[in-house]
């Protein structure tokens, strides 16, 4: 009976009900059935405690960055950055769309919000050029799941916030393994469109003025991610605050840098900010109470005992894990996976001795790529409507980068320093 809050769970969002009201009505019938020790009333009591964190007050703001960078001309200079760097080489739109996700990454954070705007922006272009729909697709759809691992991700906060890490450690650890991805996809890319014979932008090189202004233009922008990290690494604010001062600074390029954000927009920019962080703090809040229930019946201490009776070898340990967090990526949404297997799978991990925040960024990167597998991937479904592109053409086009992903991942599992040098080498 101590489980079937757990069963419930699985059958509710097989039924399709929302996350949120999935987990709500799990906690409740476990306490209103199972436990009744504790008023029912204290489901409603914890998600509102919960809703009062100071650390995660950084996800409304940082996804307010991600709409204001939209409307303030911020994603346009950075395309031109990134066009500037891949246009000679082969498959040149689509490497552009790779090293786009990477810069996105240090702006937006969010997968679905990079994968949409790419979607619109770049794939009219790449099936103008001849690259096929289902590839231009696949490449929008898995560069985005470098969107959420490169600060300010929206999952490093929510990891950070379930496993009681730093945040700013988080942040610092993303930035090698968003890169080494970004490389890997690169290299996918080019295998692919050299196969294909899809050519580059342009064949000659950027006249050196040219890519001076092109940079001198992005400026403001590029030094979004910039600022994050030294803002944090000198201690002049938090991870949270660091959200409201990137919205500010975004507000203020768009105005009277860029001179692209109208009073007209404003309307339109908080219905999105209000709506996105809505149904994320929702999710967030009805998890903790959920929470709340695991910890009460001490099932992240039961599960940690089980997996260590198979093995105690962490590197076995982190392999199996991979292999379950990417099937479960398969039928879960990302936040709902990190939310449910965080509490449960990090005891186990900090029993072995792997570090919680490599730990943290593999599980990121796990979820997250689950939105590019069947029969659930979000951000699978997401291109293919935009783009109108079947799935079948989607998974044939981008199997290649697909297995890619994957075997970067488990490079960053066990390549330990890709991930952690930065945030030993900056404490």
């Amino acid at each position: 009976m101590n489980f079937m809050p757990l069963i419930l769970l699985l059958v509710l969002f097989v039924c399709n009900i929302p996350i949120a009201f999935s987990l709500m009505l799990s906690v409740l019938y476990y306490f209103v059935f199972c436990n009744d020790t504790l008023a029912p009333y204290m489901i409603f009591q914890k998600m509102v405690a919960q809703g009062e964190s100071f650390t995660l007050l950084a996800v409304p703001f940082f996804v307010a960055v991600g709409v204001i960078m939209n409307y303030s001309g911020i994603a346009g200079r950075l395309m031109n950055v990134a066009d500037m760097l891949t246009g000679r080489m082969i498959g040149g739109l689509a490497q552009s769309n790779v090293v786009l996700s990477a810069l996105m990454g240090g702006v937006s954070g969010s997968a679905n919000a990079d994968a949409a705007m790419e979607a619109k922006m770049l794939v009219p272009e790449m099936t103008k050029r001849g690259y096929s729909k289902g590839f231009s697709a696949g490449v929008t759809a898995a560069s985005a799941v470098l969107t959420p691992i490169i600060p300010p991700g929206i999952c490093l906060i929510l990891y950070a916030s379930l496993a009681d890490v730093s945040v700013a450690k988080m942040f610092m650890a993303g930035y090698g393994p968003g890169i080494f991805l970004m490389a890997c996809l690169m290299m996918a890319v080019h295998f692919v469109a050299k196969r294909k014979g899809y050519s580059g932008t342009r064949s000659h090189k950027v006249a050196w003025r040219d890519a001076v202004h092109t940079l001198k233009d992005a400026f403001w922008a590029l030094l979004i991610p910039l600022g994050i990290i030294m803002g944090l690494r000198l201690g002049v604010f938090t991870a949270t605050e660091a959200g409201a001062v990137c919205a500010f600074y975004c507000i203020f390029v768009g105005i009277f840098v860029y001179k692209e954000l109208k009073l007209h927009m404003i309307p339109q920019m908080i219905k999105e900010c209000v709506t996105s962080t809505a149904g994320v703090m929702l999710i967030i809040c009805a998890a903790s109470s959920f929470g709340n229930y695991l910890s009460w019946e001490r099932i992240p201490t039961q599960l940690s005992e089980l997996l260590l009776s198979f093995t105690d070898n962490k590197y076995l340990m982190l392999f199996l894990v991979n292999i379950f967090l990417l099937v479960v990526g398969m039928f879960l949404e990302g936040t709902a996976s990190l939310i449910i297997l965080t509490p449960l799978l990090v005891p186990t991990m900090k029993a072995l001795g792997v570090d919680p925040i490599l730990f943290g960024i593999v599980m990121c990167i796990n979820v997250t790529m689950g939105g590019i597998t069947p029969p659930f991937g979000t951000l699978m479904f997401l291109t293919c409507s935009i783009v109108k592109v079947s799935v079948k053409d989607f998974l044939k086009e981008s199997w290649v980068l697909i297995l890619t992903m994957i075997i970067g991942l488990l490079c960053i599992t066990y390549l330990s320093p890709i991930t952690l040098f930065l945030p030993n080498l900056l404490g």
